[in-house]
């Protein structure tokens, strides 16, 4: 759990992070999002990969990165009950909006 809360304690990784959370991208791609050097970039890149918060895929000379949610999850969750905060496993299914029949019932 310390590795996840080291790795989301700088905002590069934490802008990193929301940046995958639409998909997965190129370590070019992300890389230029911030006005930093390619080998600051890597070692944020290999933070996050120690920490298990990333998957890093190689195709040909190019590195995709993908987020690895689940593992945020657990340590949040961790984090919650090592204060004794009630928390509850996370959802498979994210829901932003209710169903449209109870979005009509409050009308």
């Amino acid at each position: 759990m310390s590795k996840v809360f080291k790795a989301i304690s700088d905002p590069t990784r934490r802008q990193v992070l929301t940046l995958l959370r639409d998909g997965p991208l190129t370590a070019g791609e992300l890389a230029d999002h911030f006005a930093v050097s390619k080998p600051t970039m890597s070692a944020h890149f290999s933070v996050l990969r120690e920490a298990d918060l990333i998957a890093a895929t190689k195709q040909g000379t190019t590195i995709v990165y993908g987020l690895k949610i689940s593992v945020l999850e657990e340590a949040l969750l961790g984090f919650a009950q090592l204060l004794g905060i009630q928390a509850k496993a996370p959802s498979s299914v994210r829901q932003d909006k209710p169903p449209s029949s109870q979005r009509e019932k409050k009308r």
